[in-house]
């Protein structure tokens, strides 16, 4: 089988553009335990301003709702980035394969930074710096594919170019990876603001849904989402009308339809609306449902990431043991 490897950061609550953009698409792979690797990536949060507390909370739920949606340890090594020690090992060993200027020009970073710039914060280096951690999470398991929403695209170019030149100048060390992405709602985009993407930290934001939010706040967020200007009725046009082809790549995602088929059977805003929300709603329901049942037994959880972070150990130990004799380290 294909190896794969994908993560999640517990920057905020899981959204419905996470689980339409990637979580579904990991739980309907046809993959074995050692061959599909998930992870709550909780060392990331730390590139900014956070609160320990809610990092731990968010990192307990982003794995509980994992396991909700499907993502048993009979069919994927499920773990904490954190509780394998081969991540960050690994890590520094890139960021000496690594160059400041490649570093510089991910957009993230310049986002992010310029951000925190005009907030009156400092930048952390670890912001910086987060791209190579994320080389490391990939590499450290020979992984093959890594499923992922465009915009960590640039990331995984990231981790190809790190793995190629580290095998040039070391010699053969590291599976160079490629990126797999959704062919539908890839990129789900916030509700009120459909230019941009429906992010996790917009924890108050009412263009977000969120996979645990209630039917009724489902139904509300979706009913008040911003169509487009004019009167041209529903057509999908993304670049023209992003509004209503966010809600219909929403509805494509959720029924299997191609979203431009779904547009010439509405009139009006309106009737899309309740049918991307009663969709939504019925989507995430089963998820829901057995995310309440785990809540309410967290050892059940905890001994899921346990196992997970012990196999994904054995995993990567060997690949990282490769990587320190090939740079020239001594063995311990």
């Amino acid at each position: 089988m294909t190896r794969i490897f994908s993560g999640v950061k517990p920057t905020g609550h899981l959204t419905l553009g996470n689980y339409l953009g990637a979580v579904r698409q990991w739980v309907a792979a046809d993959q074995a335990p050692d061959d599909a690797l998930f992870c709550v990536v909780d060392l990331h949060a730390l590139t900014v301003e956070h609160d320990p507390a809610r990092v731990r909370r968010l990192s307990r739920q982003a794995a509980t709702l994992l396991l909700a949606a499907g993502l048993g340890p009979e069919k994927c090594t499920l773990f904490v980035q954190s509780h394998v020690d081969e991540h960050t090992r690994l890590a520094y060993l890139l960021e000496c394969t690594a160059t400041d200027g490649e570093l510089r020009r991910m957009i993230q970073y310049k986002e992010k930074a310029a951000a925190a710039q005009a907030a009156g914060a400092g930048v952390r280096l670890s912001l910086l710096t987060y791209p190579v951690l994320m080389a490391a999470d990939i590499l450290a398991y020979d992984t093959e594919e890594v499923p992922v929403g465009e915009d960590q695209r640039q990331h995984v170019e990231l981790t190809r170019d790190l793995a190629v030149r580290f095998n040039q100048r070391y010699g053969p060390t590291f599976a160079v990876p490629k990126v797999t992405l959704p062919a539908v709602a890839a990129r789900v985009m916030d509700l009120q603001d459909p230019t941009s993407k429906m992010g996790k930290s917009g924890d108050a934001g009412t263009g977000v849904v969120f996979m645990l939010d209630e039917p009724g706040v489902v139904h509300k967020k979706v009913m008040r989402a911003v169509t487009d200007s004019g009167d041209g009725g529903v057509v999908y046009d993304r670049a023209a009308r992003p509004g209503v082809a966010n809600l219909l790549d929403v509805l494509g995602a959720c029924t299997g339809a191609e979203p431009a088929v779904l547009a010439e059977g509405y009139g009006g805003y309106g009737a899309l609306k309740r049918d991307v929300a009663d969709a939504v709603v019925e989507l995430l329901r089963p998820v829901r449902e057995r995310y309440a049942e785990l809540a309410a037994d967290p050892g059940a959880v905890e001994k899921v990431l346990r196992t997970g972070a012990e196999r994904a150990r054995g995993l990567a130990r060997p690949v990282v043991d490769r990587a320190y004799r090939a740079i020239g380290l001594l063995e311990r």
